[in-house]
């Protein structure tokens, strides 16, 4: 058992960066659809507060993919989805499955945790940090 322990432990770094690229991903598809309608879905007017959180998911979600200032970006992310949250998800009820604001709330917790745990491997803030090691993946 120690032996599994040790061998996912190794892999951590990998996992915390397919986690923020998996993530990103899901995340700028939400601003896609809303700025560019692609996949289908709500676009709203120009200018309006869901506007607004389309050009935050997509410019967010570049950067967190690349993992480019990731910590400022995660948090910047995760005050958006708390505000979806409270704004658009709260006022129709209690319970996150009944107001169907689960989704805004795994997302805030999710870049909350990339607050503290940073981007990983596989990422612009990693190959910054060292240069040496800037196009080796580990």
């Amino acid at each position: 058992m120690a032996n599994l322990e040790s061998s996912l432990d190794r892999r951590r770094p990998e996992a915390l960066a397919v986690l923020r690229i998996v993530t990103a991903l899901l995340f700028l598809s939400h601003g896609l659809s809303k700025l560019f309608g692609f996949p289908p879905g709500f676009t709203p007017e120009a200018m309006t507060l869901p506007w607004i959180a389309g050009v935050l998911e997509v410019v967010g979600g570049i950067l967190f993919l690349i993992g480019f200032q990731t910590r400022l970006v995660a948090f910047v992310l995760s005050g958006l989805m708390a505000a979806a949250y409270f704004i658009a998800h709260a006022p129709q009820g209690f319970h996150p499955l009944v107001n169907q604001g689960e989704l805004a709330m795994l997302y805030c917790f999710v870049f909350l945790f990339f607050v503290f745990a940073g981007a990983g491997v596989w990422s612009v803030d990693s190959a910054r940090a060292a240069p040496s090691s800037r196009f080796a993946f580990r």
